[in-house]
């Protein structure tokens, strides 16, 4: 099992100019709680299953195991999740040390929300903070996928 280390912030500004790829993701919950949560994923043409623990302390870092599966099972996946499917674009920024951005732009019941990650080898990784990058919201539940299908945005 891997560990995904990650730092996520709001998005404060435009980034687009910076993009270099993009891709639609639609995902479901098969399982949503903290202890564990077993994700459904359509990402462009390809479809995923993921499982991810619980994070540590500061948030920043948890157990992740991936693999790609067929999108006719991913779709029938979908079909069984939790009620709350999550819609974004992913989009790609590279960061000046070479680490990568995902920044996430939400339809659909999170319309207007926009966060953006960056993976980090350790916690202690130190990266550029462009400016269009916000407040830290590293560990803050809400802005969790799996609680953003069961309290989106528009209902803040």
């Amino acid at each position: 099992m891997a560990q995904e280390i990650e730092r996520k912030f709001l998005v404060k500004g435009d980034f687009k100019s910076s993009v270099v790829k993009e891709t639609r993701i639609t995902q479901g919950y098969l399982s949503s709680v903290p202890e564990r949560t077993v994700r459904a994923r359509v990402k462009g043409d390809k479809g995923f299953l993921t499982i991810k623990g619980i994070g540590n302390e500061s948030g920043a870092s948890r157990f992740e195991w991936e693999t790609e599966v067929s999108i006719e099972d991913a779709n029938n996946l979908l079909a069984l999740c939790e009620p709350g499917v999550i819609d974004k674009t992913r989009f790609i920024v590279p960061e000046a040390s070479g680490l990568m951005f995902e920044v996430d732009e939400f339809y659909g019941d999170n319309e207007g929300l926009t966060v953006a990650e960056i993976e980090l080898p350790t916690e202690e990784t130190p990266f550029t903070k462009p400016e269009w990058l916000g407040e830290e919201v590293t560990g803050d539940v809400k802005y969790f996928n799996s609680m953003l299908m069961k309290t989106p945005f528009k209902n803040w």
